[in-house]
């Protein structure tokens, strides 16, 4: 499969002898050393990577990490040094600049951290304006905006100006108008960090939304790590100039590359991220349905449990048989497990269901929690014991330094891992009084 985009060896120095500052940088000198005697900064450093269709690939860094320079050279309104971009297999540095303006309208749209829209026109006016430059028929750049405007809950503002909207419906029309454009490619440059923490949770749903329903390929860039964490399929991390890791969120948290990363995910609550997938272990005890009792008995004596998994073809999780009815199918001489097996003992979850979500379950229920993937078959299990254990690796810890970048107080009345761990011990199941700000 050809990448949607490719990076390879990115490379841009501003500034006089800048040719003679990559081949310094390139040879592996430290920035500081290698533009030593030079005029030049250096704002991005051999960056290499690879965004497969449909992907959300975020950038994350804290500013002057040169995120905002790089993905300026990726629809090239910035040049590069040195180095390669691929979009959908067509090198766009070398493209010359009618070419260049082509792919952008046809490949590549961009929404700005500030909307950069037109205050003089209107909202569909603005929403079509790509469509416009594209020269296509007035009726059928009218019909494309009005439904990207519905796309984004804007359609019944069509008709006014952009000071009419507040903050957060601007930015949703500069999101509409990439929408309209149809383009393979969104760049979203700090495209939610201007708008109030509420607002841009909302923004930041409606996107997930949306990529659900087009599968679009979306670059985004972000200073904040909860963003980040929260819509990134795979995230690169990015420090002076430099990517120092890329991965999903899990990869990244439970992972880090270096010092830098760690003390950049400190803050971030786990039990937000870490998925049941991330925790779960390899159950003891499963039967096959056909089973008779005799082995569930010789099952649950050889593993020292007290409860047998049971599947039915193609590896269905049908539920689960407790020792007591095990001795009562052998009392009774049952040939096998069917009519004992039942799913209210065990909770199950889908493997990507979050740990902040497995408590209630885990503290319903004396025996793990059973982990099924999206066939319904058995995974894993997860007792209580690892989920605990699991919690305190969460943890934040308390000589940490609290990351810049982590400004998102829709995360205020998230519970603690702390504080979890102690409302799945005592059983409270609500997580009452146990929450950021809010003293149990």
């Amino acid at each position: 499969m050809v990448s949607a985009l490719a990076v390879q060896s990115l490379y841009k120095v501003f500034g006089n002898r800048a040719d003679e500052a990559v081949t310094r940088l390139a040879d592996g000198q430290p920035r500081a050393e290698a533009l030593a005697g030079l005029s030049a900064t250096a704002a991005v450093i051999d960056a290499t990577f690879e965004v497969r269709p449909g992907e959300i690939f975020v950038v994350m860094g804290l500013s002057g990490s040169g995120k905002s320079t790089l993905i300026r050279m990726l629809n090239g309104l910035v040049r590069p040094t040195r180095g390669s971009v691929r979009v959908d297999g067509v090198e766009l540095t070398t493209l010359k600049p009618a070419a260049l303006r082509k792919l952008r309208r046809d490949k590549i749209s961009m929404v700005f951290q500030h909307f950069a829209l037109m205050p003089h026109r209107t909202v569909l006016d603005n929403a079509g304006y790509a469509l416009e430059v594209a020269r296509l028929p007035k009726a059928q750049r009218r019909e494309r905006a009005l439904e990207a405007l519905r796309m984004v809950g804007l359609e019944e503002w069509a008709d006014n100006l952009p000071h009419h909207l507040s903050g957060g419906m601007r930015q949703r029309v500069g999101l509409a108008r990439a929408l309209a454009a149809d383009t393979d490619i969104l760049l979203m440059d700090e495209a939610f960090s201007a708008l109030d923490p509420l607002i841009r949770r909302e923004i930041q749903d409606q996107l997930l939304e949306l990529q659900a329903e087009l599968g679009k390929t979306i670059i985004f860039i972000t200073h904040d790590l909860n963003e980040a964490m929260r819509l990134g399929d795979r995230i690169a991390v990015m420090r002076d100039g430099r990517i120092v890791q890329i991965g999903t969120a899990e990869e990244i948290l439970t992972d880090p590359a270096n010092g830098y990363v760690a003390q950049f995910v400190a803050d971030v609550d786990r039990t937000r991220i870490l998925t049941a997938s991330s925790v779960m272990e390899k159950p003891q005890s499963v039967l096959d349905i056909g089973a008779g009792p005799r082995v569930a008995a010789k099952a649950l004596r050889e593993t020292q449990t007290s409860v047998v998994y049971v599947t039915g073809p193609q590896k269905k999780f049908l539920g689960t048989v407790t020792e007591d009815e095990v001795s009562a199918a052998l009392r009774e001489g049952r040939p096998n497990l069917d009519g004992y097996v039942s799913t209210e003992r065990v909770r199950s979850v889908g493997a990507d269901t979050s740990l902040a979500d497995l408590f209630a379950d885990s503290a319903a229920s004396q025996h793990p929690v059973a982990v099924l993937d999206d066939r319904g078959r058995l995974a894993g299990v997860i007792p209580r014991i690892t989920l605990l254990t699991a919690l305190a690796a969460a943890s934040p810890d308390p000589t940490a330094t609290p990351d810049e970048s982590s400004t998102d107080d829709t995360t205020a009345a998230q519970p603690t891992a702390d504080a979890a761990t102690a409302a799945l011990t005592q059983g409270d199941v609500k997580l009452v009084g146990t929450t950021k700000g809010e003293p149990a």
